[in-house]
């Protein structure tokens, strides 16, 4: 088998999600990809995700793979070739043959996400669909202290969305960041994988913190509980963003 990777953009506002949604007639991006790689092979063609990315989620780094026997286009003319079929907001931007055993998803051994906010009194129009809107006071510096509680191996069950079925909900961290830049507040993560809905718990949750609403050493009693009630609410999807894959 020929086995093709690529490195796919893309703006999630218009989209149900990455996903495909067989029968329920919602626009994923993996099904808007498939039938542009489709119509350029000839046949039909299925790719394999990194991270299924929820509605309204954006990535920057998603990567993909497909089975490329008999793909009619050299590699390196891949980008331009299937991004002159794909709508604008979605862009290929690498491309590159892999070993036949590689995997988007189960060949990852990290995944970056980042989470923005817009934190001012007066929303922005122009960064409305790719962060969240917070009109008061943030303190990034109590934000920072507890996301470092976030750190190494741990029991997430308590950032992971109620009703999901995963019974192994131990992950690592390597990266728990919070920063500011002028009225953008970025939260980034990076680890070994993550729960359904867990960036988007643990940004609220530290934002309770960064409102003053709770201290920073309680991450680490909520951590402890693996109780989901303990944990914050679960932010809008449109802040956050799919960085970076690594193999």
């Amino acid at each position: 088998m020929r086995n093709i990777m690529l490195t796919v953009a893309y703006d999630g506002t218009n989209y149900h999600g990455f996903q495909e949604q067989r029968g329920t007639g919602l626009p994923t991006v993996q099904e808007t990809l498939e039938k542009c790689l489709s119509r350029l092979a000839g046949r039909k063609v299925q790719v394999i995700g990194a991270g299924r990315t929820d509605a309204g989620v954006h990535a920057r780094g998603q990567v993909v793979n497909f089975d490329a026997t008999g793909w009619p286009i050299p590699v390196e003319r891949i980008p331009l070739a299937v991004n002159g079929v794909l709508p604008p907001d979605i862009a290929v931007t690498g491309a590159r043959e892999v070993a036949a055993g590689f995997h988007a998803r189960y060949s990852a051994r990290a995944k970056t996400y980042r989470y923005t906010i817009w934190n001012r009194r007066i929303p922005s129009p122009f960064y409305r669909l790719y962060s969240c809107f917070w009109p008061t006071p943030l303190d990034v510096e109590a934000m920072s202290a507890a996301a470092v509680h976030l750190l190494g191996r741990r029991d997430f069950k308590c950032f992971q969305a109620a009703g999901s079925t995963v019974r192994d909900t131990v992950r690592t961290l390597w990266r728990a960041d919070v920063s500011r830049e002028g009225p953008l507040v970025y939260f980034v993560f990076k680890g070994d994988g993550f729960l359904y809905h867990m960036v988007r718990i643990m940004v609220g949750t530290l934002v309770q913190v960064g409102a003053g609403k709770m201290e920073p050493e309680a991450i680490k009693q909520i951590l402890a509980s693996r109780d989901r009630l303990r944990a914050g609410p679960t932010m809008p999807p449109h802040g956050l963003c799919l960085e970076e894959v690594e193999y």
